[in-house]
């Protein structure tokens, strides 16, 4: 389906990422790992986004490192350098508008907290929409969001509480920023197909929304 591709960053280094591609001329969309790495199932996302016309670039956070050990992943999550990761993020959206005409942003998990942090800090991004993660406060200013931002969230959420997303959409308010708040009777992660907390019917209508929030937002 997609391939490895190559971009730059700002600083002059060179970060890499699974490509998808729809097309020329085809809106582009980062999709952001969670704390597992570039694995099986992230790549299906960007291949499912690519069949829906969109070029889906997922920038290998991790180097090329993948787990299914949750304590292995907490550990490289724990050891990432979120401003770095921003910038691989960042790069993937500057990368993707040089092709497309708008570029949006979706993570999961760790990806979704980055997914706030680009819709602050990306200059090519369009729009941001971010499955269960919320930075922390401090990270990022994120009233100053300008671009549309649709969040997805659980209420039984034990790594991202509900405490955290009542915040973030306090402050989105403060700052007039266009966003919507979904909450579903749901576990951490329920969009993973592979993991445990999965959950069917809660996927399938964040799915649906994501994808309808990303076309009105970018074709």
């Amino acid at each position: 389906m997609g391939e490895t591709i190559a971009f730059k960053r700002p600083d002059g280094k060179e970060a890499s990422g699974y490509y998808a591609a729809a097309g020329d001329n085809a809106p582009g969309v980062v999709v952001i790992q969670e704390w597992w790495g570039v694995n099986d199932q992230i790549r299906s996302v960007a291949d499912k986004l690519a069949g829906l016309g969109y070029n889906a670039l997922v920038p290998d956070l991790y180097r090329g490192v993948v787990t299914v050990e949750a304590e292995e992943a907490s550990h490289l999550m724990q050891n990432l350098d979120f401003a770095d990761a921003n910038t691989d993020v960042c790069s993937a959206a500057e990368h993707l508008k040089q092709s497309c005409p708008k570029v949006g942003v979706i993570g999961f998990c760790m990806g979704g907290a980055l997914t706030v942090l680009a819709a602050v800090y990306s200059k090519a991004a369009d729009a941001a929409c971010c499955w269960y993660g919320v930075p922390p406060a401090e990270a990022a200013d994120t009233r100053t969001i300008a671009i549309p931002f649709q969040g997805h969230f659980a209420l039984e959420d034990g790594f991202f509480t509900p405490d955290q997303v009542d915040a973030l959409e306090v402050r989105l308010k403060e700052g007039n920023v266009a966003h919507e708040i979904f909450r579903y009777q749901a576990k951490h992660a329920f969009g993973n197909e592979t993991g445990a907390n999965y959950d069917a019917e809660a996927c399938k209508l964040a799915w649906d929304r994501s994808t309808a929030f990303l076309a009105q937002s970018l074709k």
